[in-house]
């Protein structure tokens, strides 16, 4: 009988816990799209081989339904990258208002020399920077 109410209270609980947790407390992602990088701030132009400098990129969003989602960071050589940032859209009811948005990508270079990064800015439009490593 005590082994019965422990099963039947330890069901009330995580029901309980079901039934607290709403699948809807954040919107669905409907979609992927290219948010163009409106600017790039490094710390360093110069650093050291193994190091990590840590690469602020800031975007503009169209709404709060939209938000940051992740780089494509491709190395078309051994010294040059092109990064492209991403952004989610989701189907939740929001303000449409922009805003401006901070994101960061670590940058370790495993070889000593000259790397070129060039960010999309929308378009064929790139901002390009430069990063020397000794």
């Amino acid at each position: 009988m005590k082994k019965l109410l422990n099963i039947g209270f330890s069901l009330f609980v995580f029901g309980g816990f079901l039934v607290s947790c709403k699948a809807d407390d954040y919107g669905t992602v409907q979609s992927i799209d290219k948010i163009k990088i409106d600017s790039v701030q490094l710390v360093n132009d110069t650093m050291n081989v193994l190091g990590i400098q840590r690469i602020k990129t800031y975007s503009t969003y169209q709404s709060q339904c939209q938000g940051f989602y992740g780089y494509d960071y491709v190395y078309d050589t051994d010294f040059n990258r092109t990064v492209t940032a991403y952004k989610f859209i989701t189907n939740e009811p929001c303000a449409q208002a922009n805003y401006a948005g901070t994101n960061q990508i670590n940058f370790n270079p495993q070889k000593r020399g000259t790397y070129t990064l060039k960010f999309w800015s929308g378009g064929n439009n790139w901002i390009t920077k430069t990063i020397v490593v000794e």
